[in-house]
């Protein structure tokens, strides 16, 4: 294989991987913020109050201003709610 073959073959391999990945995030479930259903260090992102800017800084567990990413339809289910609460 002479080195224009390898290079085509090279770009071919990336334009391949870059498809896969591009496939799979399409194929992601759709997710929803479930407040109260995080535990101490484990919430996802920012406080609804403005506590904390972070994900990981929960201060206790099921805080109704922290919330997790959650599959669609499942938050209520987990014992969680939609909104934040106070």
């Amino acid at each position: 294989m002479n080195k224009r073959q390898a290079m085509i073959a090279a770009a071919f391999a990336t334009a391949c991987v870059a498809n896969v990945g591009v496939a799979q995030a399409y194929d992601a479930p759709a997710k929803e913020k479930c407040f109260g259903i995080a535990k101490a260090g484990q919430n996802d992102c920012a406080a609804a109050n403005g506590s904390h800017s972070c994900a990981g800084q929960a201060k206790k567990d099921k805080d109704p201003g922290e919330w997790k990413f959650v599959a669609k339809g499942t938050c209520e289910k987990e014992g969680g709610k939609l909104v934040a609460g106070k």
